[in-house]
């Protein structure tokens, strides 16, 4: 396995050409009907997926939260399985800048980590034909079990998460559960537990802030982490048909009744004082760290929470995620329901010179002991339903396989939109998230905002749309 390190150079190079691509908005991405000169070989009990042996592979990993020693490993255990291959490897930040020059001239890595802040749209890679279909995958074997599919190892709900129009294109790799998150030392030390009703949030708030204690931080320059919670509660209130009306940009989806009444509740957290004070201007580490110093009692937050603080987190600090409150005794969804989905999206370009080896390449980090390598090293859970098993886990991970192991398979839901148009989230209801924080507008104001953001989206014709079924 060669490794190579992207340049600053190369990066600016990447960039400059990636803008040019964003402004003239019509260029190709590399996209097609056949992949023109990928590298076949026979197909085979032992080679399902019909890798050329002695084509080399080339994976580019987001060098984020999660690092690229973990990736390492994967391509290890690639080259013992095709020793007559080598993988180039390379990690970056810059995944768009890097990369979507790669795509429009039609020279794409063969295996793609496209996550992070600068990650390639995935509306425009998909409308644009430029991803490789995964099927072939879901139906290979496992490496683990040769009378099991690979689709039949994976969490509920993976395979929806990263199929357009019918076709799976994108392999969430880690598995995150969404939660609101505590110090449980911090808890016992008050005699405070977590509360499972809205109601009992507010009191237990006002008791927190008498304390001198903030009950609450987040981060104001990501406020779309709090748009988490709020959804997840209209979800356990109104039902997943909610989320499945906003997914589809249905007309009024974000004035329901569910998401009115959600907003409503959590918008209290802003008007009664219990949010920590300069919280607006902080990123996700900053607030992450306020908390993990004791500033706050609360944070709204994904499984990698623990992984992403590690290095400032308190000796027997003991993070622990819970779902969040019931809003109501009506609610469709119990108290135990919890958003699940995946993250860490891996593509395969239509385009790859080696797309087969790219298949391979997934369905080794999908076995059982590419998972659980992934999980030991970077303390976050993978999509491989029971890949944790064995591994020493931290107190976060523990309380995050509990809420999962508690809720089923039922009462584990997500959303797509964010997936299907990630401008929708990461910029527009993100504002309006911050706006009402911030109290620049009110919880109406938030649903208004929200819905003309969603009418934008589905108005505009040149933005390719998906339906959720």
């Amino acid at each position: 396995m060669s490794g190579t390190t992207i340049s600053r150079r190369g990066l600016l190079q990447g960039g400059a050409a990636a803008g040019a691509a964003t402004a003239l908005g019509g260029c190709a991405m590399g996209g097609g009907d056949e992949n023109e000169g990928g590298a076949k070989g026979d197909s085979s009990a032992v080679n399902p997926l019909g890798v050329k042996e002695d084509a080399p592979l080339e994976v580019v990993i987001f060098n984020g939260g999660f690092g690229e020693e973990y990736a390492k490993a994967h391509e290890t255990m690639y080259e013992q399985r095709h020793p007559q291959s080598t993988v180039k490897h390379s990690a970056t930040q810059q995944i768009s800048q890097t990369l979507q020059p790669r795509f429009v001239a039609g020279d794409p890595p063969d295996v793609v980590n496209n996550s992070g802040g600068n990650q390639i749209d995935f509306n425009g890679l998909v409308s644009q034909g430029a991803l490789t279909d995964l099927g072939d995958l879901l139906e290979a074997p496992s490496l683990d079990d040769p009378a099991k599919k690979v689709k039949d190892t994976l969490r509920p709900g993976m395979v929806e998460l990263g199929s357009y129009d019918g076709k799976f294109l994108s392999l969430n790799y880690a598995y995150s559960a969404y939660a609101i998150w505590q110090s449980d030392k911090l808890f016992e030390a008050r005699g405070w537990e977590y509360p499972k009703t809205w109601d009992q949030m507010i009191a237990l708030c006002r008791q927190i802030k008498a304390a001198g204690i903030a009950p609450w931080t987040y981060t104001g320059v990501h406020a779309r982490y709090m748009s988490w919670p709020i959804l997840a509660s209209a979800a356990k209130l109104g039902g997943v048909e909610v989320l499945k009306a906003i997914d589809n940009l249905e007309p009024n989806a974000w004035k329901h009744d569910a998401v009115k009444t959600a907003v409503d509740a959590w918008s209290q957290l802003a008007t009664d004082g219990f949010l920590q004070p300069g919280a607006e201007g902080m990123d996700h580490i900053q607030a992450q760290t306020e908390w993990c110093n004791g500033k706050a009692a609360f944070i709204s937050c994904g499984s990698w929470l623990e992984n992403e603080q590690k290095k400032v987190t308190p000796p027997g600090f003991r993070m622990s995620a819970h779902p969040t409150p019931s809003l109501s005794s009506a609610d469709k969804l119990p108290f135990q329901a919890f958003r699940g989905t995946g993250s860490e999206p891996f593509i395969v370009p239509q385009k790859a010179k080696n797309a087969r080896g790219g298949l391979e390449y997934l369905r080794v980090m999908l076995s059982r002991q590419g998972a659980s390598d992934f999980t030991r090293k970077v303390s976050s859970l993978t999509v491989v339903t029971g890949s944790s098993d064995g591994v020493e886990l931290g107190p976060g991970l523990t309380s995050v396989t509990k809420m999962i192991d508690t809720a089923g398979d039922a009462n584990t839901f997500n959303w797509l939109y964010n997936a299907y148009y990630r401008k929708l989230e990461r910029e527009l209801v993100n504002a309006a998230t911050a706006d009402l924080l911030a109290k620049r507008i009110t919880a109406a104001g938030w649903v208004t905002k929200c819905q003309q953001a969603a009418d934008s989206i589905a108005q505009d014709p040149s933005i390719k749309k998906y339906k959720r079924a």
